[in-house]
């Protein structure tokens, strides 16, 4: 049984065993005690070494040097640096001195960690691994003294099983609200996962796969051995209820919930640990916020040289292309639309038009027919087209089309019925689609339309260009972008989707004056990030998440700002040229 890559990290997260995949602390660890093992087995056979040093003395300084030269060939990440700082804090104080108080050792670590790195606390797996590590901590602390092991081998697996029970139960419990802040997805079979995946990968898999480095012949050991592992987990991702996901919480729920599963995870008395429900209940089930009936919401979504759209009424979401492919294993859908409309609350997506067949508009939809594949597809894609076999709605697209959610008005003004689709250029068989709310809000998308086509446009239906929103024909080339067609279209602001930078030259130049010229101001997915729009005002995510990253250029009424924030840009897609 194999995984292909992309789809194996998403089994590892579904069953939450991200954690033991890569490349973790708890691998340093165990290979820190095994390389310990090794150097003071070899240092014992000589007489001189140990009257020079004690033999445990040098099998810990052995394992910490090699630990941290397994980290360093690792990448050195966030986990690994946090190994090293604690595996070297306590290295150093049982050799110079009385060892300090668990948790004092891990705030030590962590201002070191932050010393080394001061980026390393934007990343998740630096809150998550010094969460798990204190959590544990904190719950040992609170245990009352032990007794002496148990007599006999039955007894005393029973007792290890039992501590490792709790201890899963403690990081389950307790990172789970965590997990929720930074992914807004839990997985409901972590439990069982991670009781049979611990001791395989830990105590099985993990050595198999460092001792390969001898013999090849382990490494097809640990293969083998990993298949059934393997079977478990995708048997426990077919539960229909194998995960949780939940839209993005506001800040206030979010210290509730965390300070919820900190109460539910502590050993604690039971009167306490309650109180922790009812404070994470709120980031089980956050508020989802909707435009009300006779209004919608426009998500252009940042996906480097592409274009993907979300609208989003009282009750129904449709996406307008997916954006593009940025390798095999990863494109638009899986990193940004299905991650946008997670947070966003959207759990069903009703429509999904792809307006032409160019990778960069195409790119992501094989995510999203993965995710709904009954979703009701529109699309000029011809006969035969892949994607065609993973839609079981599918609709050619063509002018006339038109339907109404919730108050909302969707009309499709091109490709005209009937069109060729096959063995023509397929930017000239873009859908267009208009949406215009109760109060007369209007926006236009486009796709890849040219000159031809917008003049096809306002020959024949001029009346019905007229939109306050304009999503920038094929991203701001100079084939498209028309003065008449902009006259007709009267937008009080155009958006265009574009790569950092993009090969192509997109904006270009000339189109770029041409809106100047009609006082048009142009929103640009590389300055601004996704911009949102509502009835209540738009906004850039760049504008209300400011990263210190993000390049800020003077801005200018009316004008487009110079190349800003770094935005992926992709291959060269099928039919993107000048």
């Amino acid at each position: 049984m194999s995984i292909p890559n992309g789809k194996g990290w998403a089994l590892y997260r579904q069953t939450g065993i991200s954690h033991l995949i890569s490349i973790s602390g708890l691998h340093i660890t165990l290979f820190a005690a095994m390389a310990g093992l090794l150097v003071g087995a070899g240092w014992r056979r000589s007489v001189r070494l140990r009257h020079w040093l004690p033999a445990p003395v040098a099998a810990r300084w052995g394992g910490l040097v090699f630990a941290t030269l397994y980290a360093l060939m690792a990448g050195w990440g966030v986990p690994a640096q946090r190994t090293v700082c604690m595996l070297a804090l306590a290295v150093v104080l049982r050799s110079f001195g009385p060892p300090w108080p668990a948790l004092l050792l891990c705030a030590l670590t962590g201002a070191l960690v932050t010393l080394l790195d001061p980026w390393a606390m934007l990343q998740p797996g630096f809150w998550l691994s010094f969460a798990a590590v204190a959590l544990l901590m904190m719950a040992d602390a609170a245990q009352p003294a032990v007794s002496p092991e148990p007599p006999g081998w039955r007894a005393r697996l029973l007792l290890a099983l039992r501590r490792a029970a709790r201890a899963q139960w403690v990081i389950t419990a307790g990172l789970a609200p965590l997990t929720l802040v930074l992914f807004q997805q839990i997985s409901l079979v972590g439990l069982p996962a991670n009781w049979v995946a611990v001791p395989v990968v830990t105590f099985v898999i993990t050595p198999l796969a460092l001792l390969g480095t001898l013999w090849p012949g382990f490494w097809t050991l640990a293969g083998w051995l990993l298949q059934p592992l393997l079977a478990w987990l995708q048997w426990l991702a077919s539960w229909p209820a194998a995960s949780w996901g939940v839209p993005e919480a506001t800040a206030l729920v979010m210290a509730f919930g965390l300070l919820g599963g900190l109460l539910l995870a502590l050993p604690l008395p039971w009167r306490l640990r309650l109180l922790g429900v009812p404070l994470a209940l709120p980031l089980l089930w956050p508020a989802v916020p909707r435009p009300p009936v006779g209004e919608f919401e426009l998500v252009a979504a940042d996906v480097g040289q592409g274009s993907a759209v979300v609208i989003r009424t009282a009750h129904h979401t449709l996406v307008h292309d997916t954006g593009p492919r940025f390798s095999v294993d990863s494109d638009a859908g899986q990193r940004v639309l299905l991650p946008l409309l997670q947070a966003l609350g959207d759990t069903q997506l009703d429509t999904l038009v792809l307006s032409h067949r160019d990778l960069d508009h195409v790119g992501g939809a094989p995510a999203l027919l993965a995710r709904w594949p009954q979703v009701h597809l529109l699309s000029s894609l011809e006969a035969g087209h892949p994607l065609l076999a993973q839609a079981v709605h599918h609709e050619t697209c063509a002018a006339g089309q038109q339907w109404d959610w919730d108050g909302v008005h969707f009309q499709m003004l091109f490709p005209a019925p009937g069109a060729q689709l096959v063995g023509v250029k397929p930017n000239t068989v873009s859908c267009v689609l208009k949406v215009i709310d109760a109060v007369g809000r209007s926006a236009l998308l486009t796709g890849d339309l040219e000159a031809a086509q917008e003049h096809t446009l306002v020959v024949q239906s001029p009346a019905l260009l007229a939109s306050n929103v304009l999503l920038v024909p094929h991203h701001g080339s100079h084939t498209s972008s028309s003065e008449e067609f902009l006259r007709a279209v009267g937008p009080k602001v155009a958006v265009v989707q574009v790569g950092y930078r993009s090969r192509f030259g997109h904006p270009h130049p000339e189109v770029l004056a041409r809106y100047q010229a009609l006082s048009v101001p142009v929103v640009r997915s590389d300055h601004c990030g996704a911009w949102r729009w509502s009835a209540n005002g738009a906004t850039c995510t760049r504008d209300v998440q400011k990263r210190l990253w993000h390049w800020q250029g003077p801005a200018a009424s009316g004008s487009v700002l110079p190349a800003a924030g770094a935005v992926v840009a992709t291959d060269s897609p099928a039919g993107e040229h000048e």
